[in-house]
């Protein structure tokens, strides 16, 4: 049964009624594990090759959940599969799209109630778990991590891709290794450009551009914007934007209203404020790319400080992003409808509301 009665992702069509009319399942060639997570329509699940004994990730998605939603499942694979090393051109050649720091799609099945994802194991845990459980930590571990998530992302921008939801809970470690390189994951409302340009309000509140809350037409920029705000948090702990209320939080961001607190920020250098700066820019003309980013001193050059900020940013992340906080699970169209409410709310409003750490 083709994925949602369209094109089958991932396996061989039938020719000439030659081939067998059951198509292989998950449990053909794997065999279904421990529960690794769940999501508002799917759960993630360890599973095991057969052939080789080798440990994959399945995302396990449930068609009934999904049921008027099939397009963004469509254009999750449609995501994946270009970047994943089994993509193949028309002629048969096997194109590289993949990236070292983007998780892979390696292969999909489907059943009368799920569609499976076989996806790249990765084992290092969270960002900011990863962050708080060290001994030391300093800028200049804050610049390679994002050295890391911009060179995958300017890499998805060359292959006309927009993530779209760019945060810390889709950027994951690797493996436990202490020198273990960052993943970006999670491609649910990413978007390849060949459709034009976009203009739906989805991503995660506090990461989300100002263009895409004004109901402007936006692009690439609106991931370095959300790179920006990561940035931000790596640096200190607590978002660049905060208020309780939503309405107070999308002025905060239309205006670009951001403040680097004393005493939080006393120790941070200059270059690392610069660098924010040309990303949380709300104008998206003089926003940095990607590639202008990975230019920066404090990415590219020794501007990023080695003193120990370990003490204050892990305080803070505990206070500002605890688990039942900051895990939130925002499904696209919630988040358009609350965009949309708030707009309205936040265009008028010219209160001036600064965001600071929670005490």
């Amino acid at each position: 049964m083709p994925l949602f009665g369209k094109k089958d992702f991932g396996r061989k069509s039938k020719k000439d009624g030659k081939e067998s009319e059951k198509q292989p399942s998950i449990e053909d060639k794997y065999v279904v594990k421990d529960l690794l997570g769940t999501g508002a329509f799917s759960e993630v699940r360890l599973i095991e090759s057969k052939e080789n004994g080798q440990l994959f990730a399945c995302k396990i998605i449930d068609k009934k959940a999904l049921k008027g939603k099939e397009d963004s499942l469509e254009n999750e694979i449609r995501v994946l599969k270009k970047f994943s090393e089994n993509e193949k051109s028309e002629g048969g050649d096997k194109k590289m799209f993949s990236h070292p720091n983007i998780v892979q799609l390696l292969e999909t099945y489907e059943d009368k109630n799920k569609v499976y994802l076989v996806m790249e194991l990765v084992t290092g845990g969270e960002l900011f778990d990863r962050i708080v459980e060290k001994g030391s930590y300093t800028e200049k571990d804050a610049s390679n991590l994002i050295r890391q998530v911009l060179e995958a992302v300017d890499y998805m921008h060359s292959q006309g891709v927009v993530h779209r939801d760019l945060k810390p809970e889709n950027l994951l470690y690797y493996s436990a290794e202490e020198d273990s390189k960052i993943m970006i994951s999670d491609f649910g409302l990413s978007k390849i450009e060949d459709s034009g340009v976009m203009a739906t309000a989805c991503g995660t509140p506090g990461y989300v551009a100002p263009e895409v809350l004004a109901q402007k037409p936006y692009g690439k920029a609106v991931d370095v914007w959300s790179i920006g705000v990561i940035s931000y948090i790596l640096l200190c702990g607590y978002p660049p934007f905060y208020d309780e209320n939503d309405a107070n939080l999308f002025a905060q961001i239309l205006k670009g209203d951001f403040e680097f607190d004393s005493p939080y920020w006393d120790d941070i250098s200059e270059s690392a404020k610069d660098f924010i700066r040309h990303l949380m820019c709300v104008d998206v003309e003089k926003r940095y790319t990607c590639k202008q980013a990975l230019g920066h001193p404090w990415i590219s050059g020794n501007a990023a400080s080695n003193k120990n900020i370990h003490g204050t940013v892990s305080e803070q992340l505990k206070k500002n992003f605890a688990k039942s906080r900051w895990k939130q699970a925002y499904h696209a169209t919630t988040v358009i409808r609350q965009m949309q409410k708030m707009i309205l709310s936040s265009s008028g409003s010219s209160r001036n509301v600064q965001s600071k750490p929670q005490q």
